[in-house]
C-alpha cells in the first residue's frame, strides 16, 4: 500500500469469515438478493457495451462479484440481515452511490474520459468504502480506522473475486486513495470516541481533497508516480460520489438526514423517544445540515461538479428554509419532548417545502415545556 495502513491490524470479522466469497453471499442472501441483482444489471446496462468494446468483460463481471460480496456483508453486518442496524451506512448505501448517483457522473459532460477500469473502480469504492462501521482504534496519518479497516477488507475482496495484485494493481491502489480519501475529520469529537462518519457535519470535509499531502508526509516519491496522480484524481471523484446527498432531491436529502442522525443516536447510546436527544437531534437536523451543506461541503472535481453542483444549489433556499422554519416554529413552542418528535417536525417540514410551501408546524405533541 503507498498510504502504509497496517492491513494485518484490520483482521476479519464473523461476517467476513462467514461470507468470503461471492457464492456464499449469494447463498446467504437467498430470496433477498433480488434488490442486488436489479443493480448488478443496470451496471451491465450502463458499461457492457463499454466493457465489450474493450475486451474487458471479465473485469466488469469482477467488479460486479465484489459488489455483490460488499452488498452482503453489509446487509449482514449493519444493515436489514444483520444485528447492529446502522440507519444510513448499510447495503442501502451502496445503492445510492451504484445506481443513482454513478448514474447521474457518467451522464455528467466530460464522463467520457473514464475508462472502463475508473468506472470499475468507482463501482468499487461505492459499495467496499464504508464496509467497517464499529471500529474504535486510532487514526492512521489522518485516516479514519473505519477508512482503514474497510479498505484493508476491500483489498482481500478483490482477491477473493479473482483480481491479482499484480495485474490490476490499477485497481488495488485506486481503491486505497479513495477509501482513504473518503475519510471525514477522523478525530472523533470530544466523548464521541463510538461515532463514525455519522458525525461528518462536524467535520472538516473529506480527506480527499488533502491526500496528496498525506503522501508527501508519509515521505517517498509515489506521487510522482502517474498511476498515484490518476489514483488521486479518483479519490476526488469518489469523495464527490459519496457526498453527492446535498445534489439530491430536497425529500431524498431530507430522509438521507434524517438516517444519518437516527444512526448517530443510536451510536451515542441516546434512544429517540428519550427527552436526553432532543436537543442533540436538532441540532444535527437544522445547525448541522446548514453548517455542513453551507460551510464544510464541496465538490473537488470537474466531474462532480458538472454532475452534481446544480442539484446543490437547486437545494440552497429549499434547504434554508426547512431547517430555519423547524427552528422558529420551535421557538415559538418550546423544545420538543423528545428525539423522535423533532424528526417528525423534519419530515413534515421537508414535505411543506418541497410541495413549494414554508416548513410545517410541528405535531401537536410540540407542547411548551417551560
Amino acid at each position: 500500500m503507498v498510504l502504509s495502513i497496517p492491513a494485518a491490524a484490520f483482521e476479519p470479522d464473523a461476517v467476513e469469515r462467514a461470507l468470503p466469497d461471492p457464492a456464499a453471499a449469494r447463498a446467504a442472501l437467498g430470496a433477498a438478493a433480488a434488490r442486488l441483482d436489479a443493480l448488478l444489471a443496470l451496471q451491465r446496462e450502463r458499461f457492457g457495451a463499454l466493457a465489450g468494446e474493450r475486451g474487458e468483460a471479465r473485469f466488469l463481471e469482477r467488479c460486479l462479484d465484489a459488489l455483490a460480496l460488499c452488498h452482503a456483508r453489509l446487509a449482514f453486518r449493519h444493515g436489514t440481515l444483520g444485528d447492529d442496524f446502522h440507519a444510513y451506512h448499510n447495503e442501502g448505501h451502496i445503492a445510492e452511490i451504484c445506481g443513482g448517483r454513478i448514474g447521474r457522473l457518467s451522464a455528467a459532460p466530460g464522463a467520457d474520459a473514464l475508462d472502463l477500469r475508473d468506472w470499475g473502480a468507482l463501482l468499487l469504492f461505492g459499495a467496499a468504502h464504508d464496509l467497517r462501521q464499529r471500529e474504535s482504534g486510532p487514526a492512521f496519518a489522518g485516516i479514519g480506522a473505519n477508512e482503514c479497516a474497510s479498505l484493508a477488507e476491500a483489498w482481500r475482496i478483490l482477491d477473493a473475486c479473482g483480481f491479482s495484485r499484480e495485474a490490476d494493481a490499477d485497481t488495488y491502489l485506486a481503491l486505497e486513495l479513495m477509501i482513504a480519501g473518503s475519510t471525514f475529520d477522523a478525530a472523533p469529537l470530544p466523548g464521541a470516541h463510538r461515532l463514525n462518519a455519522a458525525d461528518l457535519v462536524q467535520s472538516g470535509g473529506a480527506l480527499a481533497a488533502r491526500l496528496d499531502r498525506v503522501l508527501d508526509g508519509l515521505g517517498g516519491e509515489s506521487r510522482q508516480d502517474a498511476r498515484v496522480r490518476h489514483a488521486l484524481d479518483l479519490a476526488l471523484i469518489a469523495a464527490d460520489l459519496d457526498t453527492a446527498n446535498v445534489a439530491e432531491p430536497l425529500l431524498a436529502f431530507a430522509d438521507g438526514s434524517e438516517r444519518l442522525c437516527r444512526e448517530r443516536e443510536r451510536l451515542a447510546g441516546r434512544e429517540l423517544g428519550a427527552a436526553e436527544s432532543a436537543r442533540p437531534v436538532l441540532a444535527f437536523l437544522t445547525a448541522g445540515q446548514l453548517r455542513f451543506f453551507f460551510e464544510l461541503h464541496d465538490f473537488h472535481s470537474d466531474l462532480g461538479r458538472a454532475a452534481f453542483a446544480a442539484g446543490k444549489q437547486a437545494n440552497a433556499a429549499p434547504l434554508r428554509a426547512l431547517a430555519l422554519g423547524v427552528r422558529a416554529r420551535l421557538a415559538v413552542h418550546g423544545i420538543p419532548p423528545d428525539g423522535e418528535a423533532v424528526i417528525a417536525a423534519w419530515r413534515a417540514g421537508a414535505a411543506s417545502v418541497a410541495a413549494g410551501g414554508r416548513a410545517a408546524p410541528p405535531p401537536l405533541s410540540f407542547a411548551d415545556e417551560a
